[in-house]
């Protein structure tokens, strides 16, 4: 394989391979179709195997494969998408309608088809009757076992389109092609399925079809699954040859299960051929031997044909307007880029290469917002200045420009050169993008002095393809600068929302405050109303610093000063006990400690986590159950001390969900009812550096507690092992124990 002609290899890396226009305008319909499912649209293309090449190359590049190689046809379209998969039908169609395709014989692939479609079917059954664990695998296999004829008839013309029509049977080809091109059709298609990096067994499927039955029968199950299928396909009738070959590898097959195998496909197969108007040739007409290409004559066109019906669908637009219509629905630039490759290589056979987009800021070309590429286009920031490479050339002329233009040529320079090397070539195109009359990049793309021939007669459609190129990647910037300045106007609208509402909010808290300061004179001196007030006041400053802070940006934690969660629980129960636990018959318990018990934590979230804490228990609790609030210090964790604060209620506990909120607030629902408060008590605590454990049973109640930190930073410094903690003070030259 590693002599193939030089037409051939190139063939197989651009993918050339014709497609039926009927499946191509099916295609079309379908992808158009709101209510075409993926499924649907995976049946379509399997019956085709030029399109199948087309969706494997695709979604096997490293553009877009994630992980292992996509062997289904629907797994490839899934990662392709329909877009895409649109581009790349538009592409085939425009190719079908306008490629330059000489004055050599016309070729009807009818009967190539067909017999690639039985092939499938037959396949595809005997993996089923073989327990072979993967059915689609063999149907895709028998499809593309004569691809590489395909292939040969795009790369060679009118010699293979002779070779095809002297040749007398589709067993025979095989020695014919070697004889001829040192290769046959069988290797050629199984190079395309290792340039997809498919599985080993896969490409032996398509390799192996042809060969002597005294050998297939030692091969794996699916290289025999697909030459047991092609054989079977060959004959109307099941050879005794070919039944003694299926029993010695499949025993549990004899040939009645054969012929009925057979029956079914065939069904299958003129069902397929039915649908898409692929009706197989009549039976003995001349041309080719059963299954092969079938050379009608000189070339002529038809008035009313699929073709038409093509150039009805797309419009008697211009060459490369059905492609702009997708580029321009695309979402992403990724998307635009990876589309551009792929219409690159099915319009001009142009497998490698690469994108260099002028940055307006210094009027340089560079590669380094394109992802997919090699390194030398990231790294570059190439000035637009003629001498210094083809694709400042190209820029500064607007013209196409080849480092095989003439026959004798400036020494390139070094960039070209490391140019080639990166796009695997000994030459450069280069396509300049342009969009408004200013150039927007230039298309860097590796080509061979024989790939040049070709395209030289095609400049004109190549200084299309970068206008359409730039267009289209100018027209997505313009649409995402929009949707940015949409998105920043609505969030200043938004904020400047908040802060009326904010505003207007305020407001009445002062009014409250101002009146809270009013009634506190009337209240004589020593009342003990004074601290509810004073503890009223407090929760409302809150409340307004919690409002303000809607229309501001968040600022960085600042350590907090240490107080007295003892204090704190005091107040709040002075404030709240009344409407959260006294009006509802619930009983109280506090539990703490005479001296004060100091934590470093913000004071006011602190008080958001109690109060929700609390209101959760209170609506959960009835009447006559109670709640019990503890403090206990001088705790360790991970080193640190701590004070642990316990809220437990004897209530009927919380479901796992509720419990969950804790810790993973995203997951809250609406209809739990203790898991909106514990949401915001999760999140809270996080920010504060406060581990957080909770037990509960259905019946049984809950234990919530919190380890807040200790306000005196020597005490939350790590203690040295081996000293207690009157120690923790002493100077640093004391042994350690």
């Amino acid at each position: 394989m590693h002599s193939l002609p030089d037409s051939i290899r190139h063939a197989i890396q651009s993918g050339r391979v014709p497609s039926p226009p009927q499946v191509l305008l099916r295609l079309l319909q379908l992808v158009d179709d709101d209510s075409t499912t993926m499924t649907e649209l995976a049946r379509l293309v399997g019956q085709d195997p030029g399109l199948c090449t087309r969706v494997l190359t695709a979604a096997n590049s490293s553009a877009v494969r994630r992980g292992k190689e996509l062997q289904s046809i629907e797994s490839c379209l899934m990662a392709l998408g329909t877009r895409l998969v649109r581009s790349i039908a538009t592409c085939l169609s425009v190719r079908s309608l306008f490629e330059e395709r000489g004055s050599g014989p016309e070729v009807d692939l009818a009967d190539f088809w067909t017999h690639s479609l039985l092939v499938a079917e037959i396949s595809r059954g005997l993996a089923v009757a073989t327990h072979y664990p993967r059915a689609d695998e063999a149907y895709l296999a028998g499809l593309l076992h004569d691809v590489g004829e395909l292939i040969m008839l795009s790369a060679l013309g009118e010699p293979y389109a002779q070779l095809l029509a002297s040749c007398d049977s589709e067993s025979s080809l095989s020695a014919m092609e070697v004889d001829l091109l040192g290769a046959h059709h069988g290797e050629i298609g199984t190079w395309l399925a290792d340039q997809w990096h498919l599985d080993s067994p896969f490409a032996d499927g398509i390799l192996f079809h042809h060969q002597p039955p005294e050998q297939i029968v030692g091969a794996a199950q699916l290289a025999q699954v697909v030459w047991l299928a092609h054989a079977l396909a060959d004959d109307d009738e099941i050879p005794e040859a070919v039944g003694e070959v299926a029993r010695l590898m499949f025993d549990n097959l004899d040939d009645s299960q054969l012929a009925a195998l057979c029956a079914r496909a065939t069904q299958r197969m003129s069902m397929v051929a039915d649908a898409i108007g692929m009706a197989a040739p009549a039976a003995g007409k001349p041309g080719a031997a059963r299954g092969l290409p079938r050379v009608l004559g000189n070339r002529k066109r038809t008035t009313v044909d699929a073709q038409t019906e093509i150039a009805g669908l797309i419009g008697n637009k211009a060459l490369l307007q059905p492609l702009q219509d997708d580029l321009l629905g695309l979402d992403t630039d990724a998307e635009v880029f990876l589309a551009l490759r792929e219409a690159a290589r099915i319009l001009f056979d142009l497998s490698h290469l690469a994108f260099l987009l002028h940055d307006t800021t210094d009027g340089r070309l560079s590669g380094h917002n394109v992802s997919g590429q090699a390194a030398i286009f990231c790294q570059t920031r190439l000035l637009c200045e003629t001498h210094r490479s083809l694709a400042a050339a190209a820029a500064v002329s607007n013209q196409v420009r080849c480092s095989h233009a003439d026959r004798s040529p400036a020494p390139a320079s070094l960039l070209d050169v490391q140019f080639a090397r990166a796009l695997c070539s000994n030459g450069l195109l280069c396509i300049p993008m342009t969009a408004h009359d200013r150039t927007t990049g230039v298309i860097v793309a590796g080509v061979s002095r024989d790939q040049y021939a070709a395209l030289s007669r095609r400049l004109p459609c190549l200084l299309n393809f970068g206008r359409m190129a730039g267009g289209s990647l100018e027209h997505w910037r313009r649409a995402r600068r929009v949707r940015t300045q949409t998105e920043e106007e609505t969030a200043a609208r938004f904020i400047q929302q908040t802060r009326r509402m904010v505003h207007e909010a305020g407001n009445p808290l002062t009014i409250i405050k101002g009146y809270l300061r009013i009634l506190d004179g009337k209240l004589p001196p020593g009342a003990a109303a004074h601290r509810e007030l004073e503890v009223l006041t407090e929760e409302i400053e809150r409340v307004s610093s919690i409002v303000r802070r809607m229309s501001e940006i968040p600022a960085a934690l600042t350590s907090a000063a240490a107080f007295d969660i003892g204090d704190l629980l005091r107040e709040l129960l002075l404030l709240y006990r009344q409407p959260l636990f006294d009006a509802r018959g619930i009983a109280v318990h506090m539990l703490l400690p005479a001296q004060p018990m100091d934590i470093g934590c913000d004071r006011d979230s602190v008080k958001q986590i109690v109060l929700n804490v609390w209101k959760n228990a209170s609506e959960a609790l009835a009447n006559g159950q109670g709640i019990t609030i503890s403090l206990t210090g001088g705790l360790m964790h991970q080193g640190l001390r701590y004070v642990e604060l316990r809220i437990e209620d004897n209530g009927p506990g919380m479901s796992a969900a509720a419990m969950e909120a804790i810790f993973h607030p995203l997951e809250a629902r609406l209809g739990e009812p203790r898991g909106i408060g514990l949401s915001i008590v999760g999140t809270l605590a996080r920010r504060q550096g406060i581990p957080v454990t909770c037990r509960s049973q259905q019946g049984s109640g809950t234990v919530i507690s919190f380890l807040l930190p200790n306000g005196k930073r020597s005490d939350n410094m790590p203690r040295q092992p081996g000293k207690a903690p009157h120690e923790k003070h002493a100077s640093p030259d004391r042994r350690q124990e």
